[in-house]
């Protein structure tokens, strides 16, 4: 199973070592030691299958020989203390063959270590467990100073950066699962530590071969024992708490087979006997849901935690598709259509009625369109109908480039969903009914995240635009959200093909988004745009020479190279640019470090940015031209006609832009694609790849990698989409069960809103913010009894928001209300009854729960508060509904005890204790929840039964005082 382990150290005299033995060890050879005028034998170590000493350019070629390498180094260093080199360690995947795991580690060292300018000696160990499983790893010892034609200068205090480590730690999970994907193995690893991962179980080192770390000073602790140590520690916590390993399993899917519970018990236990206890508690957990077989006959299984995101983002998106609050008129809609035709732009009739469909009012729209069918251009026209209807239209994407894509093509301002939450969790840019939020490549969401931005979105009651296409790559996190809101609600689809120029080139277009990738690739061959070669390293110097004849030809079109791994990236690149040095095209080479390392740029390159940069107007992904580069900064052109200048010790996320991933590609258009196809594409990537270009694309491929053209097309036709545990017809069953439904419980919550409007929907029209200008959008003063009764409530809500946040200011300060308080909240209590029964009910339910609602509903901004109160009136309404947000604070505020209670915040933890005691002695003054929660035990973490009430049995379960809440009272 593939594991992580990447870790660095420093070799130094201070501990007693020696850089000719450390060496010697590793490569398991006999060194003579100069300094220490002896020799080191470890000739006779088993499992070295490779070593090699890699030099930077301009060092001096006698290095190569470990023996003058390592004594050199020694003489290098006067100090008794001094640090003689860097050791990084690193495990390979098990599943890779001895010359595919030494390939992947010799890349990355040259990639990250030697094109540094540091000298990296490489050496591969494949030994054996205890167990007798390979332990496959690379040490890498690295020289500390800088080099030259003449030998060691100075030691180069950049490479001793921590945030350098933490790059070289996610490269290494990058490289290793790129190279996974491409060899078809299905096992992933994470760089992250699991902490950050969200996942209560401790990392773990690697279990070094027998005698490892046997040296000439001495034996060095053997760190077998502390892995296993970890490993027997991490399986005591799965067997206690089994959510810890459901939690580690679910971040990049939504349901799970056996080997997948086995591969994670496996790595979190030690011995047989703890493995099969570890399996045991993972497969009965409670929270483990079985879902039956999947369409390849294999078990699937999900966990209560996954089922309830996916409920939350359906009964999220279906309230927002019932709800109508986004009216634009028809005369801004012509307007827009006859502005947009006056530029030259002619909606097709499944452009003009997806734009019909984003802009019927209702809260929630989905648009699903084929790559090419002009989804942006579209948008664009909405967007002009939105805003001159008073709305703020929002854009967002999962990547930088798919963020600017859209801004580019439809002029709506946009940013990337994780730079729109960090806003959100720092109180910025929050939603509200003005706003229209724009999803851009929908498809590539988490359900997660994406039931986090619907939750918010409908709480604000904004507009959402879900726009993507299914069949395109796939999302990173777990689940298929998108797929599955489509399915359920439905939408506009554009299947009209308009990028590419030819008819034929647009059937084949249909046919990629219709999965008959083997019909597209067929037409392509026919049209001599599918090109063999004997082998890869063939099929990519044949892919240059077409390139840079195309580009001869054509200087002023645009063009790209794809590809599946960032290997292949670099390789492209660097052949790309030496056809471009030969033309002539070039200015001067200055030799700038950047984020990848060591690189040529020059006048005339194609680069392109890798990270977002607000300042510079550039996202993860942009491509441009060089105009002036020196060794501290660069000009480039952007492709959008942006001069963008910079320092590079501010910003050196930057690296050649001839050729990009395929996952890079989603969103752009070029005139011609340049496709190199490997073994780890899929249907979703092929898609992609041969569907970005206007006017030409062209396909070469190695028989090293696809014997045939039947092979290509059936390793490109590969189905990986992801699914959710709604597909599957026991997790609806399991959820109704509980009380969770999907599409049957979400549409009883929306026939409730429906067939309820005086209670929920339109209570509180009148209190809308307006726009700016007065009036909200295209919202026209009524004068009817109805639009007074709206007022009427809005003042009457905001009245009694100040009476409650009166007391609850005197309660602050440690006293009591007083008697002209209590009076005020009598009577505002009284009038809001009047314009709205339960009204006041409902608010102060929200107001407990909130007490920053009530102060700034006083203020007269009562947005939040009426969202607060619209939901208590839900939860009123349907006690099912009241018993799911019970169930789920609960746990959620069990969670929280649990991380307050281990990182040692005990004020933390006895205020969340306290809070789940209010909940406990809640129900004892409702009773009708409480009759649903009797059903409902197990979800609450209660065993036997005690013959107490609930609420005092809840308590006692789970050893809670019984505590007090807030009172507002009389």
């Amino acid at each position: 199973m593939a594991i992580y382990h990447f870790s660095v150290q420093v070799i130094g005299r201070a501990a007693g070592r020696s850089a000719v033995a450390a060496a010697a060890y590793r490569s398991g050879s006999r060194l003579r030691d100069d300094r220490l005028d002896r020799d080191h034998d470890f000739s006779n170590k088993p499992g070295v299958v490779h070593c090699e000493v890699m030099l930077p350019e301009n060092a001096p070629e006698v290095w190569e020989d470990r023996e003058r390498l390592w004594n050199d180094v020694e003489a290098a260093e006067m100090r008794k203390d001094a640090q003689l080199a860097r050791e990084v360690e690193f495990a390979l995947p098990r599943e890779m063959t001895q010359a595919q795991g030494i390939e992947l580690a010799r890349d990355f060292v040259a990639l990250e270590f030697v094109d540094q300018g540091m000298i990296a000696d490489l050496n591969v160990h494949w030994d054996k467990g205890g167990d007798g499983q390979p332990k496959p790893h690379a040490h890498v010892m690295l020289t500390m100073r800088s080099v030259d034609g003449n030998g060691f200068g100075p030691k180069v205090r950049e490479w001793n950066r921590t945030e350098l480590v933490e790059r070289w730690r996610e490269r290494w999970a990058d490289r290793v699962n790129e190279r996974l994907a491409e060899l078809d193995i299905d096992a992933r690893i994470d760089h992250r530590s699991l902490e950050a991962q969200g996942i209560a179980l401790e990392p773990q080192t690697k279990i070094g071969a027998p005698a490892q770390r046997m040296e000439v000073a001495g034996i060095e602790a053997d760190r077998a024992e502390d892995h296993r140590r970890i490993a027997r520690e991490n399986g005591e916590r799965i067997i206690a708490d089994p959510s810890t390993a459901l939690d580690a399993i679910t971040q990049q899917q939504s349901t799970f087979t056996r080997r997948d519970m086995a591969m994670l018990a496996h790595r979190h236990s030690d011995g047989i006997d703890q493995f099969n206890e570890v399996m045991g508690a993972i497969r009965n957990a409670p929270d483990v849901v079985e879902l039956g077989k999947d369409g390849r006959g294999e078990e699937r299984f999900t966990t209560r935690e996954m089922i309830e995101a996916e409920q939350r983002l359906h009964r999220a998106a279906a309230m927002m598709a019932e709800r109508e609050r986004h009216e634009v008129s028809g005369r801004n809609r012509d307007a827009a259509l006859a502005r947009a035709a006056d530029r030259g732009l002619v909606l097709s009739g499944e452009q003009a009625d997806a734009l019909a469909h984003v802009t019927d009012g209702r809260d929630l729209g989905v648009v699903v369109g084929y790559a090419g069918t002009g989804k942006s251009a579209m948008l664009g026209v909405a967007r002009e109908v939105w805003e001159a209807a008073g709305y703020e239209v929002r854009g967002v994407a999962l990547s930088g480039i798919a963020a600017e894509n859209l801004e580019g093509g439809s002029g709506i301002a946009s940013r990337t969903i994780a730079s729109m939450e960090h806003g959100w969790g720092q109180g910025r840019d929050l939603l509200s009914s003005r706003d229209v939020l724009v999803i851009d490549e929908a498809g590539m969401v988490g359900t997660r995240q994406l039931e986090r931005v619907l939750s918010h979105a409908a709480d604000a009651g904004a507009k959402v635009v879900l726009v993507g296409d299914p069949q395109q790559l796939q999302s990173i996190e777990a689940g298929a959200a998108f797929r599955s809101i489509h399915e359920r609600h439905g939408g506009a689809e554009i299947s009209e093909v308009r990028r590419q120029r030819q008819d034929w080139q647009r059937d084949a277009t249909r046919d990629l988004a219709t999965r008959r990738i083997g019909d597209a690739i067929q037409a392509y061959d026919t049209h001599g745009m599918v090109h063999e070669a004997a082998s890869r390293e063939q099929a990519r110097g044949e892919l240059i020479d077409r390139w840079d004849r195309d580009r001869q030809a054509s200087p002023d079109a645009s063009r790209i190279i794809l590809t599946h791994t960032n290997a292949e990236v670099r390789e492209l690149n660097e052949a790309a640019r030496e056809r471009m040095r030969e033309a002539g095209n070039l200015g001067d080479d200055v030799r700038v470090a950047v984020e990848r390392g060591a690189r040529n740029f020059a006048p005339g390159d194609r680069v392109m940015f890798l990270q977002n940069e607000r300042g510079l107007g550039v996202k993860n992904g942009t491509l441009g031209a060089i105009e002036q580069v020196s060794a501290q900064s660069m000009t480039v052109r952007t492709d959008d006609g942006c001069n963008v200048s910079f320092d590079l010790k501010d910003y050196n996320k930057i690296d050649h832009g001839y050729a990009a991933t395929i996952h890079k590609a989603q969103g752009m258009t070029v005139d011609h694609a340049h496709v190199l196809a490997t073994p780890g594409m899929d249907a979703h990537g092929s898609y992609v790849a041969l569907s970005r270009h206007r006017d030409g694309m062209d396909l070469h491929y190695g028989r090293d990698d696809f014997a045939s053209q039947d092979k290509l097309i059936n390793v490109l036709s590969r189905d990986r989409a992801k699914d959710m545990a709604s597909d599957y017809e026991p997790a609806r069953d399991y959820a109704e069960r509980r009380g969770i439904t999907f599409r049957e419980r979400v549409e009883r919550v929306v026939e409730i809103v429906r067939q309820v409007p005086e209670k929920v929907r339109g209570l509180f029209d009148g209190l809308r913010p307006p726009a700016e200008g007065g009036q909200g959008p295209e919202r026209k003063v009524e004068e009817d009894p109805e639009a007074a009764l709206r007022r009427a409530r809005g003042r009457a809500l905001v009245r009694h928001a100040r009476a409650v946040d009166a007391i609850f200011a005197a309660q602050d300060l440690g006293g009591q209300a007083s008697p002209d308080q209590i009076r005020e909240l009598q009577e505002a209590r009284q009038r809001f009854e009047e314009v709205r029964p339960h009204g006041p009910h409902d608010a102060e339910a929200a107001y407990k729960k909130n007490p920053e609602l009530a102060a700034e509903a006083a203020s007269g901004d009562a947005r939040h508060a009426i969202r607060a109160l619209q939901l208590e009136t839900e939860l009123r309404t349907d006690p099912s509904l009241r018993a799911d947000r019970f169930v789920e604070r609960w746990r959620e505020l069990g969670q929280t005890s649990q991380r307050q209670y281990q990182a040692g915040d005990m004020s933390g933890y006895k205020s969340t204790r306290a809070a789940m005691g209010d909940m406990a002695k809640s129900l004892e003054r409702d009773p009708q929840l409480e009759s649903i929660l009797e059903g409902r035990k197990r979800d609450l973490g209660i065993g036997i039964d005690s013959g107490r009430s609930l609420g005092r049995e809840l308590a006692f379960s789970h050893g809670i005082d019984l505590g007090r809440g807030r009172s507002i009272g009389l």
